[in-house]
């Protein structure tokens, strides 16, 4: 189960039940270097696990493949990059809105604008957990009628 909510005020902004294996994707201008970005996510066991980041050339040039273990450095230096095969595994995330970057969280059928569910500076929560049995996690559950 995939749940993304507003970080500010909770409020539930989208609930995904996801299977083992199936993606999400996060794309986004990187404000500084001006690159297009896709992050790549995997559900796993309760988990989202990041798989790929690619910082590609808005030129359209093909980026350079990197290891895994370059990536943490190379978000923050500049230039593309593209890397496969990470696993960097979440259950909770928090993306802040900049005020460049148009961010898009792409999961299932479903394509949310983060600028305008929370506007620029706002933050979404991205959490993930293993479904209870018979749970149906993305429904509140019914209201208990006053005695």
């Amino acid at each position: 189960m995939v749940q993304i909510t507003h970080g500010d005020t909770g409020k539930r902004i989208s609930c995904s039940i996801l299977r083992n294996g199936e993606t999400l994707s996060l794309s986004w201008t990187n404000s500084l270097f001006r690159l297009f970005v896709t992050e790549t996510y995997e559900a796993n066991e309760g988990m989202i696990v990041q798989t790929g980041v690619t910082f590609a050339d808005p030129k359209g040039k093909e980026p350079p493949r990197v290891r895994p273990e370059d990536v943490e450095d190379l978000y923050h230096t500049g230039g593309p990059f593209m890397a496969e095969g990470l696993s960097r595994p979440f259950q909770r995330i928090v993306f802040r809105v900049g005020e460049i970057g148009t961010p898009v969280l792409k999961i299932q059928d479903c394509t949310i604008s983060l600028v305008q569910e929370v506007g620029f500076g706002g933050t979404i929560v991205l959490e993930s957990r293993l479904q209870q049995n018979n749970e149906n996690a993305c429904h509140p559950p019914p209201r208990k009628e006053a005695e």
